[in-house]
């Protein structure tokens, strides 16, 4: 079975996503972050990696 999604997730990973937070961590670069898409849980915003991507991706001009 072929991925579809394979060449298109690419250029839809959550770093350049608008909903994406980086957390902020003094003593080295974090890949983690909070997706805002979708309201908090009671554990808080979604935690998801920087090279994530799902189908609610939305562009952030600001970030390329």
């Amino acid at each position: 079975m072929t991925d579809n999604w394979k060449h298109r997730s690419t250029t839809m990973r959550c770093e350049t996503c608008m909903w994406f937070v980086f957390k902020e961590a003094e003593d080295k670069p974090m890949h983690l972050g909070r997706c805002r898409r979708h309201a908090p849980s009671m554990n808080g915003f979604a935690p998801v990696f920087s090279t994530d991507w799902c189908g609610d991706h939305r562009l952030d001009e600001n970030k390329i």
